[in-house]
C-alpha cells in the first residue's frame, strides 16, 4: 500500500501555484466558480495528458474508477464531461498560455548552460511544421483537401532543453513561411530552418535584428559566388563560400553590402 504522495501530486507541488492564481486573476477565471476551479481544470486536463488519454470522456471514466484518489491528487471532486467541457469552452485560454510562459521561463534558465555539442554561447533555434491530419466529418472547420481536414502545428524549438518557445496553429493549407511574419527574432540567436521557410524579404528580417540563420538553398538558386574559403571536406563541410543573388527579385530586399 501507498504511504507516500502520488507521483502526480509531486509532479504538481513544484509548480509554482502563486504564479497560477496570478494568471487567474488576470483573467478573472474563477468569476462564479464554486467548486471547478481553473486549478482543478488545469489538474483535470494534465491528468488526461499524461495518462494518455484519447477524449474528454476518456479522461472521466479514468478519474472516476479513482474516485477515493481524487482528493490525494488534488482534485476535491467529481468532474463531469459536460462541466469539463463547458470549462474548456467558456474559460479564457490566456489563463493556461501565460502560465506556460512562467514555466518556459524557469525551464530554460535551467538549460540555459547546457552544451548540446557545439561550443558556441548563442541561443539556438529549430523552426519547423508539420500537418496533423483530421476527420472532416468532425473538424469540418480544417477542410485542407477536397475529402481531408488537417492543421498544421508551427513549433519554434530552444535547442537547449529542446523546449517550446513558439507554437501556433493554423489550416492546413497556411504555407510554412508565413510563420516567419509571427516571430520576434532574438538578437545574436542562430535560427535552423529547412529550404521551406527561403524566402529572402523574411529573412531579411532575421539579419535585420542582428541574428543569425541557417538553412538550405533550393535547386533553382541563382547567385553568384563572391569568395570561397578552404574547409575541411573530412568534417563534412562541402564548401564555405560567400555568394550574391543574381536575380532582380530576389536580390531586391537584401543589402547592397550584403553577401550570405
Amino acid at each position: 500500500m501507498n504511504h507516500g504522495k502520488y507521483i502526480f501530486t509531486q509532479l504538481f507541488e513544484i509548480l509554482p501555484r502563486y504564479e497560477f492564481d496570478k494568471c487567474v486573476a488576470r483573467y478573472n477565471g474563477n468569476f462564479k466558480v464554486k467548486k471547478f476551479t481553473c486549478w482543478i481544470q488545469f489538474l483535470t486536463m494534465s491528468f488526461g495528458q499524461l495518462t494518455g488519454r484519447e477524449s474528454l470522456r476518456d479522461t472521466i471514466t479514468c478519474l472516476a474508477a479513482h474516485q477515493k484518489k481524487l482528493y490525494h491528487l488534488g482534485i476535491n471532486c467529481l468532474v463531469t464531461r459536460s462541466t469539463l467541457a463547458d470549462a474548456n469552452e467558456s474559460r479564457n485560454w490566456l489563463i493556461y498560455s501565460d502560465f506556460a510562459q512562467v514555466l518556459l521561463k524557469k525551464a530554460r534558465s535551467l538549460y540555459s548552460s547546457d552544451d548540446f555539442g557545439l561550443e558556441i554561447s548563442n541561443a539556438v533555434y529549430a523552426l519547423d511544421a508539420t500537418t496533423i491530419d483530421l476527420c472532416l466529418n468532425v473538424v469540418w472547420w480544417a477542410k485542407f483537401r477536397k475529402a481531408k481536414a488537417a492543421v498544421k502545428l508551427h513549433t519554434l524549438l530552444d535547442l537547449r532543453g529542446n523546449l517550446p518557445t513558439f507554437i501556433q496553429i493554423t489550416d492546413g493549407k497556411t504555407h510554412d513561411v508565413n510563420i516567419l511574419d509571427e516571430l520576434v527574432f532574438e538578437p545574436l540567436a542562430i535560427y535552423l530552418m529547412d529550404k521551406g521557410y527561403l524566402d529572402f524579404m523574411r529573412l531579411n528580417r532575421i539579419n535585420d535584428a542582428s541574428a543569425f540563420f541557417v538553412t538550405r538553398a533550393k535547386t533553382n538558386l541563382a547567385c553568384k559566388r563572391v569568395q570561397s574559403r578552404k574547409v575541411e571536406k573530412e568534417l563534412g563541410l562541402r564548401c564555405d563560400q560567400d555568394i550574391r543573388l543574381t536575380t532582380y527579385k530576389s536580390s531586391k530586399p537584401i543589402p547592397k553590402n550584403c553577401v550570405g
